[in-house]
């Protein structure tokens, strides 16, 4: 098969197209031959050896990635044969081995792909899909909600837009450039402000004051600057909720930290929601995925989808360190 190897631990170029093994599933296990495979910002960072929720690989080569659909063509030992040839979608969890045309994961971790998505869109669904769900547990969105989404234009901030306005929500949307701006505007946004400009603050606060309120929730991915200047956007009683701290850098961003006397002047709260505190409250992770799929297949989710070729999954992880795409990056074999 053709599969994307890290060899050593470094930049994207560190990232080859060769040709290895097929792997073979062993008890329980099945062999999926991937139509997709989600390339993560965490794919990134674990290419360069660093650790964080999931550990940098012990051993190289390596096959990155951990989030995988297509279609079922080989059955390990006691795996259930009504598998053979069906069309799932999983997450692969600690064990990495996405970025290839054939990849093996437990069958407990394969869910069925509903007719109406494809495979780039149920990859999408099956990572950025369930971390999304698992942000909105902490928060109660309705008409009277002002969402304030940095990185609208992301994969999360892309569902986190389309959910909050399904629940009523006034919808705020950040993000990089005319081309990004543009696409937050037309998935739905009240507001899509370029927060490459400087003045962004002031655009947002002007039509905070046409509405006479103040954001009541932030989502906040990006921490540093551009995540201080969107919390100083809150009214009283509203929540700051955290899940990541990109800033300007991608690696080097740092979580915004506040004082209880900080908080409780302004009249806030602040949440970091990611970790076993989100799968305690959903009652774990299979639950999230399995959430995230039926939302997109009733069409409430829509996920936004960028495609590469597996060969180019250099140039992917490149654009999503310069902060040039657009949605869930897709390898597609």
């Amino acid at each position: 098969m053709h599969a994307v190897r890290l060899h050593t631990f470094g930049p994207a170029e560190n990232l080859t197209y060769e040709t290895t093994d097929d792997p073979v599933p062993g008890p329980g296990q099945v062999r999926i031959a991937v139509a997709a495979a989600g390339v993560h910002l965490l794919d990134t960072a674990l290419r360069e050896g660093m650790t964080g929720p999931f550990p940098a690989p012990a051993e190289l080569p390596t096959v990155p990635g951990r989030e995988v659909a297509g279609t079922v063509d080989m059955l390990g030992e006691s795996t259930d044969p009504a598998l053979l040839g069906k069309r799932v979608v999983a997450h692969l969890g600690t064990a990495p081995g996405g970025y290839a045309e054939l990849a093996v994961t437990d069958a407990d971790r394969l869910h069925r792909i509903p007719p109406t998505l494809d495979e780039a869109e149920a990859v999408a669904m099956i990572g950025t899909g369930r971390t999304t769900l698992g942000i909105l547990q902490f928060t109660d969105l309705g008409p009277d909600s002002i969402a304030l989404v940095p990185a609208a234009a992301g994969g999360i901030g892309t569902l986190l837009v389309q959910y909050a306005k399904n629940a009523g929500a006034t919808v705020l949307g950040l993000a990089g450039g005319p081309a990004k701006t543009a696409a937050v505007r037309a998935n739905g946004a009240d507001l899509a402000v370029d927060y490459t400009l400087p003045d962004w603050p002031r655009q947002v606060r002007a039509h905070l004051d046409g509405l006479g309120r103040r954001a009541t929730v932030v989502y906040d991915s990006v921490g540093g600057v551009t995540g201080r200047a969107a919390v100083d956007l809150l009214g009283k009683g509203g929540q700051h909720i955290v899940f990541g701290w990109s800033g300007e850098g991608l690696h080097n961003g740092s979580p915004l930290t506040f004082t209880y006397e900080e908080l409780a002047e302004r009249g806030i709260t602040s949440r970091s929601v990611l970790g076993p505190a989100m799968m305690r409250k959903a009652g774990g992770l299979r639950v999230l995925e399995e959430r995230a799929l039926a939302e997109a297949a009733a069409g409430r989710l829509r996920p936004a989808v960028q495609r590469f070729p597996l060969a180019a999954a250099a140039a992917a992880h490149r654009a999503l360190e310069t902060r040039g795409t657009m949605g869930k990056v897709v390898l597609v074999p």
